[in-house]
């Protein structure tokens, strides 16, 4: 079936940038983009117009939320030590705990799925926390998350997580690391399984990727068999790298070498790796190493750092900056890593944090936000069907309506949605040229029924992160209000 598509604006690809199509239209077949631009002189079996509304390919979240968000906890409720963010030895020493049942932890895929999908994202790269796991992600529960995926028909990079170690509260209320190697290659070869069994499967729409957790909870044996395995089945890997100043110490005490220097190292530093967030390297104020070795490192790898401005601004931290790092040629995909799941708003976020760094408007602007969630994601993902409007693509179409009020006057569809607009203006959505949303409602989901069960296990999840605090905060507030509640309450 040939399927026209057309609203007031399209945003089109022309080979070499996005452009705009004033009335345009989008014409698919199956799962590919026959014509993009006005005035298409063949049949068609099917046409929508959309009226005042964007047209613009389907956002890519290289660290999509795919999750109930634990991490919003972490706003204005103390510090991870005191919090339970972290695993206390106290609590280490009950014994850790699974939050979820394994029919929950599937769910919690198919709530965050919904919601991806439902903000405009076609494309994503789940990220959760493995806090309140046991240990980490596992080949079943992931056999359970290709069938959603596939079911919900979101394009979808998946790998169970692994690692060699976890980050812990110590006493005193320090950080350190938790150890156990053998648990961590157990974890990967569930991950080289998964792959091996799901990459391409539901129509292509599911792909493989190795998801090691983060540098600093890796051993050099676990990273060295993911290399080999990236290397052998050309999979992105993606690794959470340069986040913090401590993750940064740690790593250079334990393996001599800076995070980066490390991944290069152990070969992992290439077009193949997807790396959120890269805000700490050697040369940071907040680091012990000096000079910019680790810039030019990343510089000549290819690699793409996966930008998530919206999780780090909550606590004072930005890269610095967007526009430095696009000026060097670097890669730079977006994600949301946080509730909301919403791109709009990271882009907004991430535009208005690099202009606060650079202390300008000149050296970032808003089309280099968007094409971080559209080519840059793509280009991580080595593919050139991704992330745009053009004969041949996949058709990976979304639907910003701009009829909201809180839009204001349009005067510019892009900039409109960029000042005012939400993940959840997305009116439609295509991938793969099945239509997944229409007219704000997703296909077969109660999004009322989702969220009765998301609320639910949330309360689990508060149960399990007060059992991870210490003993001595076991009977005060994990939540902390942000105003006292009256003596009534």
């Amino acid at each position: 079936m040939r399927t026209l598509l057309k609203a007031a604006c399209v945003v089109g690809f022309d080979g070499r940038s996005h452009v705009f199509w004033r009335n345009g239209e989008v014409v698919f077949s199956g799962n590919t983009i026959e014509f993009v631009g006005r005035h298409f002189p063949g049949h068609v079996d099917r046409m929508l117009d959309y009226g005042q509304a964007v047209i613009c390919p389907g956002l890519i979240d290289l660290d999509a939320l795919g999750d109930i968000d634990s991490g919003v906890l972490g706003v204005d409720n103390g510090s991870k030590f005191e919090n339970g963010r972290l695993w206390s030895e106290d609590y280490i020493r009950r014994g850790p705990q699974e939050a979820y049942t394994l029919e929950e932890e599937i769910f919690k895929y198919r709530y965050a799925f919904s919601h991806l999908i439902r903000n405009g994202i076609t494309t994503a790269l789940p990220i959760t926390s493995m806090y309140y796991r046991a240990w980490a992600e596992r080949y079943d529960e992931f056999a359970g998350v290709a069938a959603v995926a596939g079911e919900l028909g979101i394009r979808a990079y998946l790998g169970p997580c692994y690692m060699s170690g976890t980050t812990i509260a110590r006493a005193g209320f320090t950080p350190g690391q938790l150890w156990d190697e053998a648990r961590g290659l157990a974890g990967f070869d569930d991950a080289l399984r998964f792959f091996r069994d799901f990459d391409g499967t539901h129509g292509g729409l599911v792909r493989g990727m190795f998801a090691p957790d983060r540098i600093e909870t890796c051993t050099p044996a676990l990273l060295a068999r993911t290399a080999a395995a990236s290397a052998e089945s050309n999979a992105p890997v993606r690794l959470h790298c340069c986040q913090s100043a401590y993750e940064f110490e740690t790593v250079l005490q334990l393996r001599g070498h800076t995070p980066l220097g490390w991944l290069e190292q152990l070969g992992l530093l290439n077009p193949r790796a997807i790396l959120p967030h890269g805000i700490y390297l050697s040369g940071h104020p907040a680091v012990s190493a000096k000079g910019s070795a680790d810039w030019q490192r990343l510089k000549a790898s290819g690699a793409t750092i996966a930008h998530c401005p919206e999780v780090f601004i909550r606590s004072g931290e930005a890269l610095d900056s967007f526009g430095k790092y696009q000026a060097a040629g670097i890669n730079l995909g977006l994600g949301t890593d946080t509730w909301p799941p919403d791109l709009l708003q990271n882009m907004r976020t991430g535009l208005y944090a690099a202009r606060l760094m650079e202390g300008n408007s000149n050296q970032t602007s808003m089309a280099d936000l968007f094409n971080a969630a559209t080519l840059g994601g793509a280009k991580a993902l080595r593919r050139d069907d991704l992330g745009r409007l053009a004969p041949g693509a996949q058709a990976d179409i979304v639907v910003f309506d701009l009829q909201g009020t809180h839009l204001g006057p349009i005067f510019d569809p892009l900039k409109n949605l960029f000042l005012a607009g939400r993940g959840t203006d997305c009116r439609a959505s295509y991938i793969a040229g099945r239509c997944v949303m229409e007219d704000f409602k997703l296909g077969g989901v109660d999004l009322q029924a989702l969220q009765a069960q998301a609320d639910q296990q949330f309360s689990k999840l508060l149960v399990n992160q007060q059992a991870r605090r210490f003993d001595v905060l076991q009977n005060t507030p994990l939540v902390q209000p942000v105003f006292a509640w009256t003596i009534e309450n």
